[in-house]
């Protein structure tokens, strides 16, 4: 396992470096200048200007720039946000932490559901229980995000019962520390429930089709054949090998959650890597772009190593060892 895990490091790094390398390439050819907006600003000195420019080797060609921006990579420095006038280092350090418990909320709220409606649609197959559940996850996928999010907002604007975006409320500073962890869950459960409408409605579907496969093995009809409860088959012997896949799932789930819940990040107002992504992009931020893609290659490889030594884990048949 340690071998594999090492392994995939390796295999890792021309990945990061193809994406960031495409990434600054796009970004120079988008037409604009990332400087437009400073030499607007009266507070910001042509000098200022000159320093940066000179700094970033902002009028050097494409190549130069990419390998100063690589070379201060690897010394631990992300760059410069010259539309937040901060380290690009710092400003993800403060979002990503948001972005991060928006994501792991969503998905253990997720699978908090999944699991058992993929039990019970399966104990009440083609039944009344089973067509309602389908029901909901046809509907839970065939609804945008977006509009559920604004769809969400408007019941929590007329019943007041959650806040209608952010992440703290005003006096936050104020509270004690059980006030303040209850406020941020307040915060939390109206994004939390849009990004896991969608997830549960899709991952349920798939685990009553696992469910399903798996219970149609030689070896659960032998075990029915020995009169063994169809409860206990379904809990013992069938949940444990129709979790493989789902395992798999979780880890493209955790890295398309940490980096696609940039929208409704937006809409719904969570101050997390969403919305300073969105800027970047439209102020040419380019080297807060690409801070924020690094990142989330980074996100997208860990979700899937992690998926992968959990099935090591969880099924004893897997072994990540050379064939001969």
């Amino acid at each position: 396992m340690l071998q594999y895990v090492l392994k995939r490091f390796v295999i890792a790094i021309p990945l990061l470096f193809g994406a960031t390398l495409v990434t600054f390439l796009v970004m120079h050819l988008t037409p604009g200048d990332p400087m437009a907006e400073l030499r607007l600003n009266p507070q910001i000195s042509p000098q200022t200007i000159e320093y940066y420019e000179r700094t970033f080797h902002l009028n050097d060609s494409v190549i130069i720039q990419y390998s100063a921006w690589l070379k201060n990579l690897f010394q631990g420095d992300l760059g410069y946000s010259f539309s937040y006038q901060a380290p690009v280092k710092k400003l993800i350090a403060s979002r990503a932490a948001n972005t991060l418990l928006l994501s792991l909320s969503t998905i253990i709220v997720t699978w908090i559901f999944v699991i058992p409606l993929g039990v019970m649609a399966v104990l009440h197959r083609n039944r009344f229980v089973d067509r309602i559940i389908s029901f909901f996850s046809y509907l839970g996928i065939s609804i945008p995000s977006f509009f559920l999010a604004i769809l969400i907002l408007y019941l929590a604007y007329r019943t007041g019962v959650f806040p209608l975006g952010g992440m703290r409320s005003v006096h936050f500073e104020e509270l004690s520390l059980m006030r303040k962890i209850v406020d941020i869950l307040k915060h939390l459960a109206v994004p939390v429930l849009v990004l896991s409408c969608g997830s549960i409605a899709a991952l349920q579907r798939i685990m009553r089709a696992n469910l399903l496969e798996v219970l149609g093995s030689s070896y659960i009809v032998a075990a029915r054949a020995r009169g063994i409860s169809r409860v206990r088959i379904l809990y013992i012997h069938v949940l444990k090998n129709a979790l493989n896949p789902m395992i798999t799932i979780f880890g493209y789930q955790l890295s398309a959650l940490l980096s696609g819940a940039a929208l409704t990040e937006i809409i719904l107002g969570w101050p997390g890597l969403g919305q300073i992504m969105l800027e970047a992009v439209r102020k040419q931020d380019i080297y807060l772009v690409m801070g924020s893609v690094l990142i989330s290659g980074v996100f997208l490889i860990a979700g899937n190593l992690l998926a992968d030594i959990l099935l090591g884990v969880v099924d004893p048949r897997i072994r990540y060892t050379k064939t001969k």
